[in-house]
């Protein structure tokens, strides 16, 4: 690029040559066409084909901080910021073939140092006898409007940040149902890609059954005002890409913008929810009908033993009413003989179906298999809570974290967890402190010990030697059986089951169960 001429001599030149041309007509109307250019608000710059600052409205002087005085003749490079010194001549060039340049946003520099955003637009300017003489720049400065704009991207960023990670899908549709939004949780829940969901109606990604009426609330919230959806959760279903159906939470909201009314959707998936309410449904099915099977078993045992004595006598008394018999008329006796020997048969078989039901009950015989303990106590903690939401319990865990596996019966532990939490929460009713802690350690390789304790009145003196036997109960209402099983139950898997109290008020029970390690390695 040539260097630039004397700021002095370059602007008396600028002066004479300008862009006006001599006669009385012409000058009035450069003098129109300048007065109607120091009017306009954005920069008007007149160059020389060398870059020679020949004009400079008012605008330009508002935008870059030079005096007309100061910036005519000097050449325009002084507008341009360190390294971007060769641009104008690039310009220039383009210039010089009769060419426009059109910069939508460019930076340029100020008097006073600083940068600034501008939109350029850069013609040739030609004489009346068609001559290229030099170039018209006019310059709008945008940087106001840059920084609004990239605060709205960086807020619309941030709120695409915020969208990509909640757990809920958003969905944006317009007043006649027809998506304008897909968040990309939305995309992996329904299926769809964004870009293939804007533009389709919402009764896309809902059932056949509920989409015609989906269409008909918004409608009827449009018409009338009436917020049947709005502002409103609800269990709904969806459907995603390949036509299966899933439950869902769906709140909808209202937002109006540029004129128009859109609704937002924010959509929860809630297929594992209602799994887990099923499986938590099953589970309580479970565990009742397993503490009537344990309680039977449990006075099955007693029965067992009050019922062999007699059982064992009437045996023998007709054992010996037969060999009496034997002597007697000969005309009934082989009747007689024939039923009183059916009948200790029968009587002896009850003994036995006794006898082997105390036996079952007193090993245990369960199916046993490796569980994660953490889970079991959890799944016992949210079943025992069940109606418990007005306690106000605080629940605590403190699981160790080196061995979470215990080989155990899932069902008849899960009881035996059940039973200990709802006996504490009882117990905590009427305390001032109601804190429910639930830990776990490990005893040896292959034991665990699993503590709950709370913060109740603790065990009544008389009833702590008494306490694992049946019947025996402080409650007013309650057949005095649940500790008795689960004693029953643990001890059945091999383990022990003991109360302690807690100094300060309160009762820990304690249990022991089997990691199903072999002890061996250490």
């Amino acid at each position: 690029m040539s260097e630039p001429p004397d700021p002095d001599e370059a602007r008396e030149e600028a002066r004479e040559v300008g862009f006006g041309t001599t006669g009385a007509a012409p000058r009035q109307d450069a003098d129109r066409w300048s007065m109607i250019a120091q009017s306009i608000g954005d920069a008007i710059i007149g160059e020389t084909l060398d870059g020679t600052v020949t004009d400079w409205n008012r605008g330009a002087e508002r935008i870059f901080g030079y005096s007309a005085a100061e910036a005519i003749g000097r050449h325009i490079s002084m507008l341009f910021p360190t390294g971007m010194k060769g641009e104008p001549q690039t310009i220039l060039d383009r210039i010089a073939i009769g060419d426009s340049v059109e910069l939508y946003v460019a930076k340029r520099q100020r008097k006073d140092g600083s940068l600034i955003d501008v939109s350029l637009s850069d013609s040739p300017v030609y004489d009346r006898a068609g001559c290229l003489v030099g170039a018209a720049k006019v310059a709008r400065d945008v940087t106001a409007t840059m920084d609004a704009q990239a605060k709205l991207e960086e807020s619309e960023a941030r709120l695409r940040s915020v969208l990509a990670t909640v757990p809920e899908a958003m969905v944006l549709i317009d007043e006649h149902g027809f998506i304008e939004s897909f968040s990309a949780t939305a995309e992996q829940l329904f299926g769809y890609t964004a870009t293939d969901a804007v533009g389709m109606n919402v009764g896309s990604i809902l059932p056949e059954s509920y989409s015609q009426q989906r269409d008909g609330n918004i409608g009827h919230f449009l018409s009338s005002g009436e917020r049947h959806i709005i502002g409103i959760g609800r269990k709904v279903e969806g459907r995603r890409r390949d036509g299966s159906i899933f439950p869902m939470q769906l709140t909808v909201g209202e937002l109006h913008a540029g004129g128009k009314r859109f609704f937002t959707g924010f959509i929860r998936d809630m297929t594992e929810h209602d799994e887990a309410q099923r499986r938590l449904g099953q589970l309580q099915d479970e565990l009742i009908h397993m503490s009537r099977l344990t309680a039977l078993g449990e006075m099955a045992t007693t029965l067992a033993h009050e019922l062999n004595q007699p059982l064992t006598a009437a045996a023998n008394y007709l054992s010996g009413a037969r060999r009496l018999l034997a002597d007697g008329s000969p005309e009934h006796l082989a009747i007689v003989r024939d039923a009183i020997e059916k009948a200790s048969k029968q009587v002896l078989r009850g003994g036995e179906i006794i006898r082997r039901l105390r036996e079952f009950v007193a090993r245990g015989e369960t199916e046993r298999q490796t569980e994660k303990l953490g889970e079991l106590i959890r799944e016992a903690c949210a079943l025992g809570l069940v109606g418990a939401g007005e306690s106000g319990v605080e629940v605590r865990y403190s699981f160790n974290s080196e061995v979470d596996v215990v080989l155990v019966d899932r069902v008849q532990i899960q009881q035996v967890l059940l039973n200990l939490v709802r006996n504490a929460i009882e117990a905590m009713q009427g305390s001032a402190i109601r804190r429910l802690t639930i830990e776990t350690r490990r005893v040896d390789r292959e034991t665990i010990e699993v503590a709950v304790a709370d913060t109740g009145t603790g065990i009544a003196s008389d009833v702590v030697p008494r306490l694992f036997q049946p019947f025996v109960t402080s409650k007013k209402r309650g057949l005095g059986v649940g500790l008795s099983i689960s004693r029953t139950i643990v001890e059945a898997h091999g383990g022990s089951l003991w109360a302690e109290p807690v100094e300060g008020g309160g009762t820990i029970f304690r249990m022991t169960l089997f990691t199903g390690e072999d002890g061996e390695g250490d």
